[in-house]
């Protein structure tokens, strides 16, 4: 296999990718093969792919034969988002392959691409989030400005469907953190879905 360094937004999409990992190549991945943007708990975010240490540490990777990989989030609008990274190879001289989640091909994030690979078994979990929400956007407050509630963000749905799943104990509830999931546990995740397809594919073309 290649050598190869993977750039990612943060702690959560770092541990589905060394999950991923193993799970395609039946191996794990080398230590500091699979990096994100920020630091510590930090959500690195896009921008980040510019700070001195990414490009250093991709720059590097090239200059020792190996194989750049981007993959972040599309967030509301997929071809700008590709537009401002690929110009980052332009503007620093640096050379990387980019995958945009959910898909590649749609916007969202991570957690879209999660509520997809869900153990179809637990699809019920997920369609009672959907109508919390609906309930949540009927409510209004009066002495809220606006009135309307704030839907929570979708790593919450996440968050929520592993709780639900997991025991009540301390050790249990440390597996709902972004840095303790196990997605390849089947009882919760399924990495053989359909849906993963063009990532499975992007991955075994570029490291294979």
């Amino acid at each position: 296999m290649k050598r190869f360094l993977i750039i990612v937004e943060g702690e959560a999409d770092k541990k589905f990718f060394r999950d991923y990992f193993h799970h395609l190549f039946d191996e794990q991945p080398p230590k500091d093969s699979i990096i994100h943007s920020g630091k510590d708990s930090d959500t690195g975010g896009y921008t980040k792919l510019k700070s001195e240490e990414i490009l250093q540490a991709m720059l590097k990777n090239t200059n020792q034969g190996g194989m750049n990989l981007v993959i972040f989030d599309a967030d509301e609008n997929l071809e700008a988002r590709r537009k401002e990274l690929l110009a980052i190879k332009e503007e620093f001289g640096v050379e990387f392959e980019l995958f945009l989640l959910p898909n590649n091909k749609n916007a969202g994030e991570l957690e879209d691409m999660l509520e997809q690979i869900i153990n179809p078994n637990n699809q019920p979990v997920m369609d009672c989030w959907q109508t919390y929400e609906g309930e949540l956007e009927k409510v209004r407050i009066p002495t809220k400005t606006p009135p309307t509630l704030t839907i929570p963000a979708k790593k919450t749905k996440i968050y929520a469907y592993l709780e639900t799943l997991l025991g009540k104990s301390r050790s249990q509830k440390k597996l709902i953190k972004d840095a303790n999931r196990n997605y390849e546990n089947t009882q919760h995740w399924n990495l053989d879905a359909e849906y993963l397809k063009p990532l499975k594919e992007f991955l075994e073309r570029s490291l294979g």
